[in-house]
This record gives structure tokens, sequence and C-alpha cells, in this order.
């Protein structure tokens, strides 16, 4: 599956709930979900869901709220359900440990998006490597840093000036010419802002 290119604000309306793609401007009165909260589409559904939808719209937000393709989700779900433990929390302490995610959640990038961009760009370095691969599984102590160069540190500057994020408590950010942040702690369920059933999640793939 190829990723979406149209208005990422159908996405939010699809699933009925905020998913945050846009950056600040999902904080804005210019946000669509907030004008629109309708489903998009001339044959949207709007009876009650089967089960099957419920536990489908379930898998789908998750995997949109952190831009994954379907092949990607799998792979993380069968990380996931090789562990120990339950396997709807390993799969979101996986998901956050992303570095794509890791860098948004440092507020670098203004949506999930862009710190993909950032990555490929090759603004951003892990323990003092330049890393171009988003999908990039971060361990704590890892030191995230943006790349000692003008135009690296102009990106993201600008989009700390912008956003006022709170930063959960398993980073740490240390903002200066050249901001970093260091990873305290592996993430868990309870770090992912997003309210999802893991359940309905871990019931579908499990088929």
């Amino acid at each position: 599956m190829a990723r979406e290119h149209g208005p990422v604000c159908r996405i939010c309306r699809r699933e009925g709930q905020k998913l945050f793609l846009k950056g600040t401007r999902c904080d804005t009165p210019k946000c669509a979900f907030e004008r629109r909260d309708s489903q998009p589409g001339m044959n949207a559904r709007r009876g009650k869901l089967t089960d099957y939808g419920q536990h489908l719209r379930e898998k789908q937000k998750l995997k949109k709220h952190y831009g994954l393709l379907e092949r990607q989700f799998r792979k993380l779900f069968a990380m996931a359900a090789r562990g120990k433990g339950n396997t709807g929390e390993a799969l979101l302490g996986l998901l956050e440990r992303r570095l794509d995610n890791i860098v948004y959640r440092l507020g670098f990038g203004k949506s999930r998006s862009q710190a993909r961009l950032l990555i490929t760009h090759g603004h951003i370095t892990v323990n003092g490597r330049r890393t171009s691969i988003p999908s990039v599984l971060t361990r704590p102590g890892d030191i995230i840093r943006v790349k000692a160069r003008k135009k690296s540190s102009e990106l993201v500057q600008a989009n700390l000036a912008e956003l006022s994020r709170e930063i959960p408590d398993f980073l740490h950010r240390v903002d200066g010419p050249e901001p970093e942040g260091h990873i305290l702690r592996a993430p868990e369920a309870g770090d992912v802002t997003l309210p999802v059933q893991t359940q309905l999640i871990v019931e579908f793939c499990s088929k």
C-alpha cells in the first residue's frame, strides 16, 4: 500500500478522531476536523460498524497516527508478538521507539511526516552518527542531535520557536545552537497520547 498524498485531514475525519497529522495547524481554527467532523465522501458509512469494522478502524487509526505502511506495521506487530508480556503494550512501545517519532516528540519536527523528512535529508544524528532511516528503533541512552550545520539548525530552531509541545518524561531535551535529545528510558504504553484499544488490534492482526 502506498502512502496517501491527498488531504491528510480526511484521514482524521475518516477515523473520527484528531490524529495531529499536520502539526501546529491541528491546534488552530484552521483544523478541518474541527470544522467538518463528519466522515468524508458522498457514500460515507452512517450506520453502526460491525465487529470487523471496529477492529479494522482501530488498527488503521494507529497506523495513520504513526504514518506507517501495512508492511511496516505487520513487521512491528510480529516483533511485539514474539516478545514476552502483553502484545498490545509491546507494540505501542515499539512504535514510540521509532526514530521519526522520537524526533517529533522532542519538538524537532512539527509533525511525524516532517520528522521523517528531517531524518531522510540528513539533518539528524544518533549517537554522533548520521542516519537516514526513520524506522530505526532507538534505545535508552541514545542521544539524538541536530546535525552541526547551519541549515539543519535553522530548520529545527524555527520549529522549536513555534511549538509549545510537552515533552514526555522518557525524553530530555537540551536546547542550544545544536539541540539534542536524550532517551532516558524505554517508552511504555502509557506514554502514547492516542486513545487506542490495543486488544482489538491484537485480535485483528492475530487472525
